[in-house]
């Protein structure tokens, strides 16, 4: 016998659950067939593709029992892969750090949302401690002679001791406390698998005592009789082969719920049989909401690879690209061996046309719901407009219809467009898509960099997502118009007016004033012919990445952009500008050249080198005022 201490973050989560989910305890079962299911799965697969494993008996099922005598146990059998001595410690004693942490961390204090993150952080089991005051976990390995037993009551300590057990499985032995006993019910246990577990691929078989009731009560001067009955208590089917036409949404909603351990029903349901050259189907959800990982690196797939109904894997990001990762479900494939590795997967051409395809129908049904319910959609992209954007630039292959299921921000509505809509809006004699790029919304709005095109009234594209920047460049056209960044000293000159060049020609005295003033902290000076109402405005030169980039690419660590060197452009017809033309005051040209330079820097979000400089110049100034 040994015994053992969790590590400190499953006490914090055994705490945590026990205590705060306490309400949703009934998704105990879920977890714990969930994981049976898992298991056999995994035994499955060897049985068929290992040779070792190939002369194993393999009779996938799930068994529950309670104790018929006073309901003080519930008995969760499986004759899966199974755990040895090494593999109960890791997988029940520890879980990573990182994921304790971003459990805690996604709580929102609703319960029912609360209780699905356990299965999402791969926490479930623990949950077994909300109806328990003890738990054994009795498992034999597949291929190995020796069974072990883990004990624990939950309270920060387990044991692990030899035990018997006639084949590989799991069997895990629930000893209820007051408030488990109501699982100790015949109508209880079938109402939660049915709920949760119909759609598992191997049959759950439930044991019970069934009365038998005879004429008058009695037989033979006998009370009515008990007798023990199995029955099983789940479809066990694989319900992407079964026709859409036999399906409803609720199988649907059902089968999803239980593959992502989502609380919601889908936004969409995609759902596909192939044939022809390759035969296979997919079934694929897209969620109401993003899971917790979407941004992350290591985030989990949530697409699961099938071959002739065997499950292969969940584990494969490369089912689907980087851009999908939000979508939920299964691909089953009648072409692809059984013994195929994820190494083969990767370069695999059936799984390659399967992926292809899978990507163009995926696109397909989400323009579909662009066009035919854009209040659907639209709550869709709230949720996973950034990672479709990460396409345009990811997937060369269908960046042309990516495209058209983008929305942008825009000057002229607070409703999203596509470009579509903006070229159907454009003016006639407009040459290209206007755009501009920032970190805030309101400020970009408010930009001094738009007062030429309120004057024109032209539609300018509002890009505030900090992968925007990157997106932006990979489409630098649509539908043969040009894209162009009002961030870029150039974007004005197609608007220039005769006016616009005869105050750039009297400028010149002031714009060299200003250039020898700021000298080599801005790349040039111009007199603008965009500003209306503000007395400067910065620009990027157009060889140079907009300001926005830099912040990015120094973010990345690309530090070669630290030394930002802007274009400051001056408004002739700002009665500062004016008035700066004609002073011969150096230092009062100097300080005024700075704030023109450094205002414009602040409303574009570029970081002053010395704030305190900024200060001391505007004290200065104002001081003269007075």
């Amino acid at each position: 016998m040994s015994k053992h201490k969790f590590q400190t973050e499953v006490n914090q989560l055994l705490d945590l659950i026990i205590h705060s989910l306490y309400s949703h305890k009934e998704i105990f079962l879920r977890e714990l067939i969930s994981n049976a299911s898992d298991a056999l799965d995994k035994l499955k697969l060897l049985t068929l593709t290992d040779e070792k494993f190939k002369t194993i008996s393999f009779d996938p099922r799930i068994d529950i029992f309670y104790d018929l005598v006073d309901g003080k146990t519930i008995t969760i059998t499986d004759s899966g892969i199974g755990m040895n001595e090494t593999d109960l410690e890791e997988q029940l004693g520890t879980i990573a750090s990182s994921g304790t942490k971003n459990f805690l961390k996604n709580l929102s204090g609703d319960k029912t949302k609360d209780s699905n993150l356990i299965g999402q952080f791969g926490v479930g089991f623990y949950s077994v401690f909300m109806i328990s005051d003890k738990v054994e976990v009795v498992s034999r390995k597949a291929g190995e002679e020796k069974a072990f037993k883990w004990t624990s009551d939950g309270r920060g300590e387990y044991e692990i001791t030899d035990a018997e057990r006639d084949a590989a499985g799991t069997t895990v032995i629930l000893y209820l406390n007051d408030e488990g006993k109501e699982y100790a019910d015949r109508w209880k246990i079938q109402g939660v698998v049915r709920k949760y577990s119909d759609h598992i691929p191997f049959p759950i078989f439930f044991h019970f005592e069934e009365t038998i009731y005879e004429e008058g009560g009695k037989k033979d001067g006998k009370e009515n009789e008990k007798r023990p009955k199995t029955e099983q208590i789940n479809s066990a089917s694989a319900l992407w082969k079964r026709q859409k036409k036999d399906l409803k949404d609720e199988d649907y909603n059902k089968f999803y719920k239980s593959i992502s351990l989502d609380g919601e029903d889908p936004l969409l349901t995609i759902h596909t049989h192939a044939e022809g050259k390759l035969e296979y189907t997919t079934l694929f959800f897209i969620p109401k909401k993003a899971k917790f990982d979407l941004f992350r690196a290591n985030y989990k797939s949530g697409v699961k690879l099938y071959v002739k109904r065997v499950f292969i894997t969940d584990d494969d990001k490369e089912l689907l690209p980087v851009y999908l990762r939000f979508v939920h479900g299964v691909i089953d494939s009648e072409d692809l061996p059984l013994n195929v590795s994820r190494e083969i997967l990767q370069q695999n051409r059936v799984l390659a046309s399967i992926r292809s395809a899978s990507v163009k129908k995926i696109i397909g049904e989400l323009e579909k719901l662009l066009n035919n319910d854009r209040d659907k959609y639209l709550t869709f992209y709230r949720e996973f407009g950034v990672p479709m954007k990460e396409g345009l630039y990811q997937d060369f292959e269908n960046k042309d219809k990516i495209i058209e299921i983008i929305l942008f921000k825009s000057t002229k509505s607070d409703e999203l467009t596509t470009l579509s809509e903006y070229l159907d809006r454009k003016k006639t004699d407009q040459k290209a898509i206007y755009y501009i790029t920032g970190k805030k919304e309101d400020n970009l709005r408010n930009s001094p960099l738009l007062e030429l095109y309120k004057r024109e009234d032209i539609e300018v594209l509002i890009l505030d997502d900090e992968i925007d920047e990157i997106v932006i460049n990979s489409i630098p056209g649509y539908k043969d118009i040009e894209l162009k960044s009002v961030n870029r000293s150039d974007a004005a000159e197609e608007l220039k007016t005769a006016v616009d060049k005869k105050k750039e020609k009297e400028l010149k005295p002031l714009v060299k004033k200003i250039k020898d003033a700021l000298g080599d902290v801005v790349k040039d000076v111009k007199a603008s012919t965009r500003l209306s109402d503000s007395p400067s405005c910065i620009v990027a030169d157009e060889t140079d990445p907009t300001v926005q980039m830099q912040n990015l690419l120094k973010s990345m660590g690309q530090n070669e952009y630290s030394d930002f060197k802007p274009v400051l452009e001056v408004n002739p017809g700002h009665e500062i500008v004016k008035r700066l033309s004609e002073t011969t005051d150096k230092a009062v040209i100097e300080d005024i050249s700075f704030l023109l330079l450094e205002q414009a820097m602040i409303i574009e979000g570029v970081e002053l080198k010395s704030p305190t400089q900024f200060v001391k110049r505007l004290n200065r100034v104002m001081e003269k005022s007075l």
